[in-house]
């Protein structure tokens, strides 16, 4: 698996956990360099670190695309899979597009329903084709 896949895996692992204990992202993320084991790359770090200062408006965003769907009743992992490609087109340019939505869709794959990859690249489609207006 190429490091930043793995850096993704590792921020997707950060952020479900920070959910699920209801403690804010960077504090799970400061216990897991602190533990070092497994070692978290400086790409964990800025993707954890991006989602949670963008959050805000990463979920509005989400909110507006995933038609027919709150965030509270998506699944956790699409939920937070969805942050993370988002983030990841809205803000971070030396990731193609492409590739922040194929990385999203590797990971809902592995991790989540069937259905979650129909529903991750539509949202995640949708964003892309409507980055210009989202990025203004």
């Amino acid at each position: 698996m190429a490091a930043r896949s793995k850096a993704r895996k590792r921020a997707l692992d950060v952020l479900f956990e920070s959910e699920a204990r209801r403690v804010p992202a960077g504090e799970v993320l400061e216990e897991r360099l602190a533990a070092g084991d497994p070692p978290v790359n400086e790409y964990t770090v800025a993707l954890v670190r991006g989602v949670a200062e963008h959050a805000v408006r990463i979920d509005e965003v989400l909110t507006t695309y995933a038609e027919g769907w709150t965030i509270d009743r998506m699944p956790a992992v699409d939920r937070n899979v969805l942050r993370l490609g988002i983030y990841e087109v809205l803000y971070v340019d030396d990731v193609p597009d492409a590739v922040a939505v194929s990385e999203a869709l590797s990971l809902v794959r592995d991790l989540s329903t069937d259905e979650s990859p129909t529903f991750v690249n539509g949202v995640l489609g949708a964003i892309v084709r409507n980055k210009p207006a989202l990025s203004a």
